[in-house]
């Protein structure tokens, strides 16, 4: 049984070589063009194959660690050729990746806690948060499992507006206090929705605002505070949502975030319609935060658990340079 047997479905490998599909292009287009007419990996290929890596939004110090980690390996062999170039690199990124907290799990499983398991979600506008949540809910509904939807961000009517939307097409309950109401009262009411009707997730959306740090951190911790206040040891999960087409905007989001919230795990979405998605390998090594979910499609089901050897073995599989 090889390993995308034994994880992956068929189509969810297609969906997923799919979704990758413009960064493999971009990443080896570039690639090939470096090491054309080279035999062996000298020092003109490496600052070659690190314009390739920053400019694939790897990301300048995660470039860094590559190419130094290559280095040492090129110091040992003398004559390393450019077509081992494709494996070094690969086994590099794996490394990477493993070095990070980073789980292969192998779907939507809900941590052991006292029900409701309770996931706080957050992200700026745009980045596709509240998708995120109707495609976490579908796969949790998938299972069985009694979902309520908190909507939180009450700044937008039409974020509101959006999450019911979600809840009525997942099929999952919906609870919501309105525009200008108090995030921090939402978020203590939906938790005691869940509680009160036997949910086993409750899924909580809040304002996708970058307002000032100090704001937004009181703001996240009121919410915080009073989901804990109702239900101790809530939040279970934090999980910030970025938009892998942004590339590297996507990393300074993360930097922000973190800088103001307990992040415990990510969510990239939109990596079917980027060549940026290197992303993932900065994010998640200057982060340490595993990357829990991809989104590859929109459909409602294309949203995929993210699983590094995965996700190297499709960007790199069957590619060979030169």
């Amino acid at each position: 049984m090889g390993f995308f047997d034994k994880f992956f479905s068929k189509d969810k490998k297609e969906d997923l070589d799919k979704g990758l599909e413009k960064t493999k292009e971009g990443f080896f287009g570039k690639l090939n063009r470096a090491v054309a007419g080279k035999s062996t990996v000298d020092s003109d290929v490496l600052d070659e194959l690190e314009n390739v890596l920053i400019s694939s939004d790897v990301g300048l110090e995660t470039t860094v660690k590559i190419i130094e980690r290559i280095e040492e390996r090129v110091s040992k062999d003398k004559y390393l050729n450019t077509k081992e170039l494709n494996n070094l690199l690969r086994d590099e990124i794996v490394s990477l990746l493993a070095e990070n907290n980073t789980e292969d799990l192998g779907g939507y499983e809900v941590p052991e806690v006292k029900k409701p398991y309770v996931l706080l979600v957050i992200g700026v506008n745009g980045v596709g948060k509240t998708t995120t949540i109707g495609k976490l809910a579908y796969q949790y509904k998938q299972q069985g499992m009694k979902v309520v939807l908190g909507a939180a961000d009450t700044f937008r009517a039409a974020a509101v507006d959006q999450l019911k939307i979600w809840a009525d097409r997942v099929g999952c309950d919906f609870y919501t206090k309105g525009m200008n109401a108090d995030p921090a009262a939402v978020a203590f009411e939906t938790t005691q929705y869940a509680i009160d009707n036997q949910c086993d997730i409750a899924i909580i959306d809040t304002a996708g605002r970058l307002h000032n740090k100090v704001n937004l951190m009181q703001e996240l911790g009121k919410i915080h505070r009073s989901i804990d206040k109702k239900h101790p040891g809530a939040p279970h999960d934090v999980l910030l949502v970025l938009d892998a087409s942004t590339g590297q905007n996507a990393q300074e989001q993360a930097k922000h975030f973190t800088e103001v919230a307990p992040i415990t795990c990510l969510a990239l979405t939109k990596l079917d319609g980027t060549a940026k998605g290197g992303v993932a390998i900065s994010i998640s090594d200057q982060f340490k935060i595993p990357i829990r979910y991809i989104g590859v499609g929109e459909s409602i089901d294309k949203l995929q658990i993210f699983n590094k050897k995965a996700f190297v073995e499709t960007l790199f599989g069957g590619r060979e340079l030169g």
